[in-house]
Formats: structure tokens, C-alpha cells, sequence
């Protein structure tokens, strides 16, 4: 069995993509309410700053940035997925045991991620302009000032 590595930077900057156990459901979409609210829960006793969020049916991509001298996102997924998981009260798994994180080194490298977590609707052909993609923190990073409402993030752009 392979010898996974987390990196934990204390206050640090990550990407992550988690997926659901089974790829074919649409789970994550059609309980957005469930999956929002447990996220809430958590960042209300663990927090951290969700920088952006995209969730697609099976899956879903973030940026998070932890507080000042903390580095424990697992703890945080870990909780998240718990409290999305018995919201629905399903058998069997609903998750992928694990998930996919990358660390953020600088500031080329966060925004190529942001962007990219706000293009991806786009790219799985869901949507052909991120504006149209609800599930996602798009439209606050356009209140924001981030994007202009008709950055359409279509691939190869």
C-alpha cells in the first residue's frame, strides 16, 4: 500500500478535489443544501476561509486558506464529509475514503486555482459560461470584484 504524505503548513493555502465513492451519482448537486450547511458547521468550530468553491454533481474542487498557525485540514474534510453523510442517511459509502490536496505557494499559483475551480463546470460541459454554474463561489467573486460577471472561463481560454 503506497505512503501517502500530507503536506500541513501551518496557515497555509491548499487545493483539494474529494469525490463521491460512487462517480455515476449526483449526490453532491441534488443535496447542495445538506453539503452547504455541513461545511457552515464545520468552518463555525474549526474555521478557515473557503476561497473558493465549485461543486459538481460527484465531485467537487476548493481553496481554503487555515487560520495562523494551524495545518489540520483533514480533521476538517473528515468532519465535513461525516455531516453531509448522515444529512442523507444512506447505505453504503458516500465518499471516496480519501481526497486530493495540493498546497499553494504563491500567488500565481492561487489564482490559477481559483480560476480553475470557477472553470470547472465549464470544462466538465455542464455549463457553457461559469455565471451559469450555481453550485459554485463564482458569483461572490464577481461581487467581490475578482471576475466581471461575463468572464466566461470557457476552456482554452
Amino acid at each position: 500500500m503506497p505512503n501517502y504524505r500530507r503536506n500541513y503548513v501551518p496557515g497555509g493555502c491548499y487545493f483539494f478535489t474529494v469525490n463521491l465513492h460512487d462517480r455515476g451519482q449526483d449526490l453532491l448537486t441534488r443535496y447542495w443544501t445538506d453539503l452547504r450547511q455541513a461545511i457552515r458547521m464545520v468552518r463555525s468550530e474549526r474555521p478557515f476561509r473557503l476561497d473558493a468553491l465549485v461543486v459538481l454533481p460527484d465531485h467537487l474542487h476548493a481553496v481554503w486558506s487555515l487560520p495562523e498557525g494551524e495545518a489540520d485540514f483533514s480533521s476538517r474534510w473528515r468532519a465535513i464529509k461525516s455531516r453531509f453523510s448522515k444529512s442523507l442517511a444512506l447505505d453504503g459509502p458516500v465518499w471516496q475514503r480519501r481526497f486530493w490536496e495540493h498546497t499553494l505557494k504563491d500567488e500565481a499559483s492561487y489564482r490559477s486555482h481559483v480560476d480553475y475551480v470557477h472553470l470547472n463546470p465549464v470544462k466538465h460541459g455542464l455549463v457553457t459560461k461559469a455565471k451559469d454554474w450555481p453550485y459554485s463561489t463564482f458569483h461572490r467573486h464577481v461581487e467581490n470584484g475578482v471576475y466581471s460577471l461575463d468572464w466566461m472561463g470557457e476552456v482554452g481560454k
